[in-house]
């Protein structure tokens, strides 16, 4: 079967992979020179099941107004005369409840543990490597409130045997010795020992050359331009390139799949929450993190890639915007030298922003759609680099006319009807 992917990020090069292995002809259309240079280029470097929980719950409403109080504040809203914004704001506030909150974590943690394990056997049977780490993630707490704050998540934790242990002082230092200088600024930790990192693009590039080996065709720098539907099924896609035709169409555009949906009568409610991060070269390796290490106060990631420290995080609603804004550095900046003062020369940072895409419910939108042999792959929000591998294989079970390993009907762009 001919398959057409729309979006050569992360989540359309590990589908394009796995559909290739399944045996079918695949062609990924780009607008970019190469793979991973948008959302997937720079992000946090988390692999991340243990955390994978949607950002609307109980008293998220009240915590967000606190955020944007701070000085280093996680949350920016750039409010805009933009109907979508806050159509999805609304439902994102509507999803603040526990029910809605236990919903769509027991949707989103099957395919972020199915994915993590699709990881693992990934590098077993090929040996890809992306400056990979197996060693957790260590979420550090500056008050003994917050601290106190993790009963609900350690009960929902013990609910899907998600490994985990809480750490006091002694305890996040002997797996993270860096933070021994640091110490005092915590009251403990909460681990997740399952957890891994990695360079998402790296990744996707190297999983891109395995990709062209299963005969996979990348066009890149071609522009996607709109769908060619009919007797309601797609009948092609028009690029700059030209017209082009498959049996199946998988749209994995991330934040930009709406823009194709709507004018084939298709709604779903995708909308960008702009992230940052900051990649500094490391000085002082015994001063650096050895895995991720995420700060609660700030909602910062700071993770060990290599000989580089990636510092990821905030969340800024500004529409479509990739305006660096010096604040954000402002904010990384100072969780990385707050955490880890010795471990890498921040004067020499880059600085970059991508445009998350992310749905009011947290859930990603995998699988079929009311146009026939059109396929959805997006909505992943933070845990795309995360849910890759999975969702990159339950695409190729779908297309293949196969039962994916896991339960995928409620990740289907239906709940929202």
């Amino acid at each position: 079967m001919k398959v057409l992917v729309l979006g050569g990020g992360v989540i359309g090069v590990a589908s394009a992979y796995y559909l290739a292995r399944a045996g079918h002809e695949v062609e990924v259309v780009e607008r970019q020179s190469g793979p991973a240079l948008e959302t997937s280029f720079a992000n946090a470097g988390e692999v991340s099941p243990g955390y994978s929980a949607p950002w609307a719950g109980p008293g998220v409403p009240l915590k967000a107004i606190k955020w944007m109080l701070m000085t280093h504040s996680p949350l920016v809203i750039w409010p805009l005369l933009d109907p979508a914004m806050w159509r999805w704001g609304l439902a994102m506030l509507s999803n603040c409840t526990e029910r809605a909150y236990a919903l769509n974590k027991s949707r989103m943690v099957p395919i972020a543990e199915y994915s993590r394990d699709c990881l693992k056997a990934l590098r077993a049977e090929t040996g890809i490597a992306y400056d990979d780490r197996t060693q957790g993630t260590l979420q550090l707490f500056r008050t003994q409130q917050q601290l106190d704050g993790i009963g609900g998540d350690v009960e929902i934790l013990k609910q899907y045997g998600v490994p985990f242990e809480v750490l006091d002082r002694a305890g996040f230092c002997a797996v993270e010795p860096a933070l021994k200088l640091t110490q005092e600024k915590f009251v403990g930790a909460l681990r997740l020992p399952g957890d891994e990192t990695g360079d998402c693009f790296k990744f996707t590039n190297r999983l891109a050359e395995m990709a062209k080996a299963l005969g996979v065709k990348f066009s890149f720098d071609t522009r996607i331009d709109s769908l060619q539907v009919g007797g309601g099924e797609i009948t092609g896609v028009f690029t700059s390139g030209g017209l082009k035709k498959a049996d199946k169409v998988l749209l994995a555009l991330g934040s930009f799949s709406p823009m194709l949906l709507k004018p084939v009568g298709i709604d779903i409610p995708v909308y960008p929450v702009k992230g940052y991060s900051i990649t500094v070269p490391i000085v002082d390796a015994a001063g650096a993190p050895e895995s991720t290490v995420m700060d609660e106060t700030h909602k910062v990631a700071v993770t060990r890639l290599g000989d580089r420290i990636r510092v990821g995080g905030t969340a800024e609603l500004a529409g479509y915007s990739l305006a660096l804004r010096e604040p954000r550095r402002g904010t990384l900046t100072h969780v990385v030298s707050d955490l880890f003062p010795r471990g890498g020369d921040v004067s020499k940072a880059s600085f970059w922003c991508g445009l998350r895409p992310m749905t009011p419910d947290g859930t990603p939108i995998i699988g079929e759609t009311p146009v026939k042999n059109l396929l959805l792959a997006t909505g992943h929000g933070t845990l795309g680099w995360t849910m890759a591998a999975g969702t990159g294989r339950v695409i190729a079970d779908l297309v293949s006319g196969k039962a994916p390993d896991i339960d995928v009907s409620q990740l289907g762009m239906s709940r929202y009807r």
